[in-house]
């Protein structure tokens, strides 16, 4: 896995995390414990499945939206999946998850789709993430918003493609 596709493993696996989750919310194993049986679960399941993931869909984010949506304009439709890991399925069935292996490649088909609305999403409005502490001391404060990349240096953070347009407006909310 390369460095660009790792944020989108972690976003993938979450994404199994709430099917699971949704599939069987009296799951008493749903805590915040990054350890828990919920996360390595999740994990194995995304592990298995990311390896048959075409690369576009893989490396899905707001900058390559365009890209995604002429390339596969109907993705729950379209999307081959016969390549799924039989591990995958395999667990699922294991598990009583789904009942045959059509429902395990409709339950990915669903997270899939969902991993790609929630990547190719458009980053938050940045006056919308505040936050009620400075981002630094943690104080309860009056704050200030501040540029991460300072709007100086915005035409020639896009011209050497430091950073994407969606990132430009980054800021954090900090104490004077």
């Amino acid at each position: 896995m390369s460095d660009d596709e790792a944020p989108q493993f972690t976003l993938f696996k979450d994404c199994i995390a709430r099917k699971l989750l949704a599939s069987n919310p009296n799951n008493p194993s749903h805590d915040d414990d990054p350890e828990s049986a919920l996360d390595e679960f999740s994990t194995y399941l995304a592990a298995e499945a990311w390896t048959t993931l075409p690369p576009l869909i893989k490396t899905a984010s707001h900058d390559r939206h365009e890209e995604l949506s002429k390339s596969i304009p109907d993705l729950k439709e379209s999307l081959n999946l016969d390549s799924i890991s039989p591990g995958f399925t395999d667990t699922l069935l294991s598990y009583r998850l789904v009942s045959d292996e059509e429902d395990a490649t409709r339950f990915l088909r669903n997270v899939i789709v969902d991993f790609v609305e929630q990547a190719t999403a458009p980053p938050p409005v940045w006056s919308s993430t505040r936050t009620k502490e400075c981002e630094i001391c943690e104080r309860e404060v009056p704050l200030t918003y501040h540029h991460l990349i300072p709007r100086s240096m915005h035409e020639k953070v896009l011209k050497k493609g430091w950073h994407s347009e969606s990132m430009i407006n980054s800021v954090a909310w900090l104490c004077r």
